[in-house]
């Protein structure tokens, strides 16, 4: 039987009190996680964009290039399951504080690989803090901003990722108009991560431990010292003395989960949303710029202006999403997302295996647009609905499901690609769209402004 928490319903009042009546500086906060995501979309997707200069170099075997560019997949899969597990445990801001300093020296190191293996082992390095800043950023906006404005602020992530994505392409298509080597514009293009990476670092050390996770752990004096600073609130329902609780742990949350119908479904659609469009983009989107010299649509350089355009809509779609989203509820853009991809998908398909390759950017835009949408809230819904004490893990454990098939669909959608060809696989690709497309219809309860008891 479990042990009764003292003051357990001034912690529960004070959380509640919290999350539903500040907006000013938790603004500010989400939008500083929101920044770290441009550190990802830059690690994470600019190799898809110099894939073809490392492979002109090393002419590694398709295998070996795919773990290459998903390397850093594999790694962000544990550091979401630890990381999110671990800012649960010893908080937010010692995580987010490591994560980066740990990804500025990463990044840096991978400009200077001398082989495609050692390229490979920094990669799945680096993408442990990628993860686990993902999951410890999520905490940071459930627990610093209202119930309402957090849901369209978590649901930004996709935008961020798109503006990190235009601005790699737009310095690799500097390069290449410079005529830097194409060895060169890889290595660099890698390295200047560590830019983007120093600046929030800069911009988030003096930010404060989260109130709700310091009433959570009883450290109720800190506590009030954060809403003091951030809210001029002194909290006065909580006494002036810290207690000791007991730290969660997994199997608390994966039990504590079944005990509530709409958090349970919730979760359930969001492992599964986050699996569907990890795989539909790190598939047919990932691969692109390669797909598109593939069948002769551009040069290179010409490839890398229109990957470019098509992220510029990607990210015009990434910010209307969450804008939207309060009118048509997390239930409504995820079906319009994941139906969008789908029917993209299937036209993307057919152009391959007819060679209207001139349709493809077009189909490639609807496709970008319509993923921007339905993998919005596939992290969002997952960590609102969880409980303050097991956040961090149930962030990570979301993230866990995006970064599984990313690694796996990069490392092997090559090998797919040269098997069956371009059209078949974007065939087969339309499978997780339509899986997601169903488990928003069936499975999503609403939960748009969703307040836990």
């Amino acid at each position: 039987m479990a042990t009764a928490v003292p003051y357990q319903s001034e912690m529960d009042g004070a959380v509640r009190h919290l999350v539903t009546n500040y907006n000013p500086s938790g603004n500010r906060i989400g939008w500083l996680m929101m920044a770290s995501i441009l550190v990802e979309a830059w690690d994470l997707y600019s190799i898809a964009f110099v894939l073809v200069f490392i492979r002109d170099q090393y002419h590694p075997d398709p295998l070996l290039l795919g773990l290459a560019a998903a390397g850093t997949q594999g790694g962000a899969l544990i550091g979401a399951l630890v990381g999110g597990w671990l800012s649960d445990k010893i908080g937010r801001r010692i995580m987010f504080l490591a994560t980066m300093i740990l990804f500025i020296i990463l990044a840096v190191a991978q400009a200077f690989a001398t082989s495609v293996w050692l390229l490979v082992i920094i990669r799945v390095f680096l993408g442990v803090p990628l993860g686990s800043d993902i999951s410890n950023g999520y905490t940071y906006i459930m627990e610093s901003m209202p119930k309402g404005e957090r849901e369209v602020m978590g649901n930004r992530w996709q935008f961020m990722f798109a503006v990190g994505e235009v601005l790699t392409l737009a310095v690799i298509a500097v390069f290449i108009v410079a005529n830097l080597e194409h060895a060169l514009i890889w290595r660099v293009t890698l390295g200047l991560g560590a830019v983007p990476a120093a600046i929030i670092l800069l911009m988030r050390h003096d930010l404060p431990e989260t109130a709700v996770w310091l009433i959570r752990n009883g450290r109720f004096r800190e506590a009030k010292q954060v809403a003091m600073q951030l809210y001029s609130d002194p909290l006065q329902m909580l006494p002036d003395r810290d207690i000791e609780i007991a730290k969660p742990s997994a199997s608390a949350f994966l039990s504590d989960l079944r005990r509530d119908p709409i958090r349970w479904r919730a979760t359930l659609y969001g492992y599964i949303a986050c699996f569907c469009q990890g795989s539909e983009f790190s598939t047919f989107a990932f691969y692109l710029p390669v797909l598109f010299l593939m069948v002769g649509v551009a040069s290179v350089l010409g490839t890398d202006l229109v990957t470019m355009a098509l992220y510029i809509v990607a990210a015009i779609s990434g910010w209307i999403g969450p804008q939207i989203t309060p009118r048509i509820g997390q239930r409504g853009i995820a079906i319009a997302g994941f139906g969008i991809v789908l029917v993209s998908l299937l036209v993307a398909a057919w152009a391959l295996h007819t060679n209207n390759v001139y349709i493809l950017p077009f189909a490639a835009a609807a496709m970008l647009w319509g993923h921007y949408w339905d993998a919005s809230n596939c992290m969002t819904i997952p960590t609102v609905v969880a409980k303050p004490e097991y956040r961090g893990t149930a962030s990570g454990f979301a993230y866990m499901f995006v970064k599984l098939p990313s690694f796996l669909s990069i490392f092997l959608f090559p090998s797919l690609f040269a098997a069956v060809g371009q059209a078949t696989a974007t065939l087969l690709v339309a499978i997780f769209p339509l899986i997601g497309l169903l488990s928003a219809i069936f499975i999503l309860p609403e939960i748009y402004g969703y307040e836990h008891d």
